[in-house]
């Protein structure tokens, strides 16, 4: 295990192979997300899937900092990292992308086989009949039911789930399910909530069918994202892990490397030879 290692380490791992991509908030930062753990990150508390269930004031203030988050974030664009990544999966390099975010900016890249582990931003769905509408529809709703809510997106934090940082939600009103009067919440999971079964099990597939793992942009500290190191670790596969700062699964990698992902990754992308 290395901590010092370069892109030119990384091609010797990985070159000649088809490997798996696992990605977290530090691939989006370039784009304008902020992460929830990197070395420049203010503390974050993001809301808990038994805080949102089970309080209707925490709904409410949720949904008014999520109608803010979300003008911004379905405003972003990929960067680099995501490009590369795309570019890659179009040469057959590999199984594919694996992501802890729910931004949809690899899709936008051009990125054709992820699994949005925690699914993504632009969907709603109902706890009680599991009706899906479209965050653009919710996005409707809320502009009915709130007219006089405005607050400039300039002015106010956003966090990497399209949340943004409001003090006062008071009077902010949440609309219910159309179909049966049920609670709302955006199609993601949350802090405390089960992955899908189904979904971590093609997740594990992919893995299975790389020959090595690559982390760019994800501390680990969630075993969501970790169990994936973990499993590659104990099938033998090389495991590359580009990240600023210390991760949970540093004692389990082949190689680290402590940079950004943008520059990483387009390096990388145009080192690698064709299969």
């Amino acid at each position: 295990m290395s901590g010092a290692g370069s892109v030119s380490d990384a091609v010797r791992l990985l070159a000649h192979t088809r490997f798996t991509v696992l990605t977290g908030a530090g691939i989006s930062t370039d784009s304008g997300i902020p992460d929830y753990r990197g070395p420049d990150s203010p503390p974050r508390n993001p809301m808990t899937y038994q805080q949102f269930v089970g309080d209707e004031a925490f709904r409410r203030h949720y949904w008014a900092r999520n109608h803010i988050g979300w003008r911004h974030l379905r405003a972003t664009h990929p960067n680099a990292g995501h490009r590369a990544l795309a570019g890659l999966e179009r040469r057959g390099l590999l199984t594919g992308v694996i992501t802890q975010n729910v931004d949809l900016l690899h899709e936008q890249a051009g990125s054709r086989n992820v699994i949005d582990l925690h699914g993504h931003y632009n969907e709603v769905i109902c706890l009680r009949c599991g009706t899906v509408i479209t965050r653009q529809q919710m996005h409707e709703r809320l502009e009915h039911a709130n007219p006089d809510f405005a607050v400039e997106v300039g002015d106010i934090e956003i966090a990497p789930d399209a949340d943004a940082v409001l003090a006062d939600t008071a009077g902010f009103v949440v609309p219910p399910c159309e179909v049966c009067g049920g609670v709302l919440k955006p199609n993601i999971v949350y802090f405390g909530e089960n992955v899908p079964k189904e979904r971590v099990a093609a997740a594990y597939a992919m893995v299975d069918d790389g020959a090595a793992l690559l982390v760019a942009g994800s501390s680990l500290a969630v075993m969501s994202g970790l169990r994936f190191v973990r499993h590659a670790r104990k099938e033998g596969k090389p495991v590359v892990i580009v990240n600023r700062g210390a991760t949970r699964g540093d004692d389990l990698a082949d190689l680290l490397v402590d940079d950004g992902t943008s520059e990483f990754l387009a390096e990388l992308a145009a080192s690698l030879p064709d299969l």
